[in-house]
């Protein structure tokens, strides 16, 4: 019977890694699938921050996941399953297609993403895949906060500092250092604390005057 799958962790817990095994290992057995992601690092792929990496579709907001699934069993004869990293920016309708995909086609779907924002609140995405999933599994592999308690949350800084606002979906860009995210535990996330030697602390508290570009 085939499943929806939703596995979460935080950034730099393997879950790009884990999709690129995943679809290797699906496709290496003869099934038929499709590889998908949304604002990777690099565009048109998705790519693990260990250097590996594989063509993707790239899931823009008027993609019909369903309708996708469906042009990929008639060209070439069925579909197995899809793997869905960066799986929180996708829009709640089209985790909707991906469920619709389980049910209607027969298909098994892997979706990864992170959990919660920069702001600590839950991607729409995400929210609709944990609503849906047949199965929601954390991502073992355990990132660690600068003062070695596990990470819970993703923050985001501008030039080494902390901030809760901004618009919601910026990439990571290696070439650009005033963007940057760093993994913390939950009470160093709060207190914008980044530790020995980071800029400074936050410069608002989380909750207060959030907006969301």
């Amino acid at each position: 019977m085939a499943r929806l799958r939703f596995s979460f962790g935080t950034m730099g817990s393997g879950k790009s890694t884990l999709a690129l095994q995943i679809h290797h290992n699906l496709r290496e057995r003869g099934l038929q699938g499709i590889l998908c992601s949304q604002l990777d690092r690099a565009d048109g792929k998705v790519s693990s921050a260990l250097g590996v990496s594989a063509d993707a579709v790239e899931v823009g907001p008027r993609l019909d996941l369903f309708e996708l699934a469906l042009a990929v069993a008639s060209r070439r004869g069925r579909i197995d399953y899809l793997v869905c990293d960066e799986a929180q920016f996708y829009l709640p309708e089209q985790v909707e297609q991906l469920a619709r995909i389980v049910d209607d086609l027969g298909a098994d779907v892997f979706a990864f993403g992170l959990l919660t924002t920069f702001q600590g609140e839950l991607f729409a995405g995400t929210r609709r895949l944990l609503e849906l999933a047949d199965e929601r599994v954390e991502v073992q592999v355990e990132a660690r906060c600068w003062c070695g308690e596990r990470a819970t949350h993703n923050a985001r800084l501008h030039d080494g500092v902390q901030v809760y606002d901004g618009a919601l979906f910026v990439v990571d860009d290696p070439d650009d250092h005033a963007v940057t995210y760093e993994l913390r535990c939950r009470s160093h996330w709060q207190s914008g604390d980044g530790g020995p030697g980071s800029a400074s602390r936050a410069t608002s508290t989380p909750g207060v005057g959030h907006s969301v570009a």
